[in-house]
């Protein structure tokens, strides 16, 4: 198996956080069902720390209070190695559409580099902005876009 912490993280929400049941209250029950799934120990702990590090910068971030923003993003050297033009297109697509505001592009960018990959995949970056999206208050709306561009391609534009 040639899973990574973004395997990890689908399976994780697939399996909890977009399903009834709840994410076990027990660390160590959740690692072991991953591993028994078939997850390396090495991508589930990077998998929590990642999750870890989402919360707590959400944590930090104040919403509500966002002002729009018309500047352009300029991305860094090593960010366009790891983020090509078609994931800096959907990303300056998702905020045009009012999916991701700037502090949120911001996040996925943030956790997008966190990744240990050499190169993602406009997919894995889907993942990560739907599981920014996950848990800010006030977001429901682009969480449930976000989502349907996960799982069909294309988001549905509620009227």
């Amino acid at each position: 198996m040639n899973e990574n912490v973004i395997d990890v993280l689908i399976y994780i929400y697939e399996n909890y956080m977009d399903a009834e049941e709840s994410v076990p209250t027990d660390q160590i029950m959740l690692e072991e069902e991953l591993v028994q799934a078939g997850f390396p120990q090495g991508e589930i702990k990077k998998a929590f720390n990642w999750l870890d590090e989402l919360a707590w910068r959400q944590g930090s971030l104040a919403y509500g209070d966002a002002q729009p923003n018309r500047s352009m993003r300029i991305y860094s050297e090593r960010e366009q190695q790891r983020m090509d033009l078609e994931i800096q297109g959907m990303l300056l697509y998702l905020e045009q559409t009012g999916i991701l505001d700037p502090m949120s592009r911001e996040l996925v960018i943030e956790r997008a580099m966190a990744l240990e990959t050499e190169e993602l995949t406009a997919d894995d970056v889907k993942w990560i902005v739907l599981l920014v999206l996950l848990n800010q208050p006030g977001q429901e709306n682009a969480f449930a876009l976000m989502e349907e561009l996960v799982y069909n391609g294309e988001p549905v534009y509620l009227h």
